[in-house]
């Protein structure tokens, strides 16, 4: 394919996305953005905190850890 046919078909393609407008459900949209995100994440948080609370940010080489 020339040069030129490639340019036309990635201007047509770029010219539907620009200008694509899918409906947009703005109920759904207020809900996401009202919810709480606390909610969302609370459960998965829970699953993994007994193992942020053993977690120690501080880094410890063997070596020293012997000593």
């Amino acid at each position: 394919m020339g040069r030129g046919r490639q340019k036309a078909k990635h201007t047509k393609v770029a010219r539907e996305l620009k200008y694509f407008s899918p409906n947009t459900d703005y109920n759904a949209l207020e809900r996401e953005l009202t919810s709480s995100p606390h909610d969302e994440y609370s459960e998965e948080a829970s699953k993994w905190a007994e193992y942020a609370a053993d977690d120690d940010d501080t880094y410890v080489a063997e070596d020293e850890q012997r000593a």
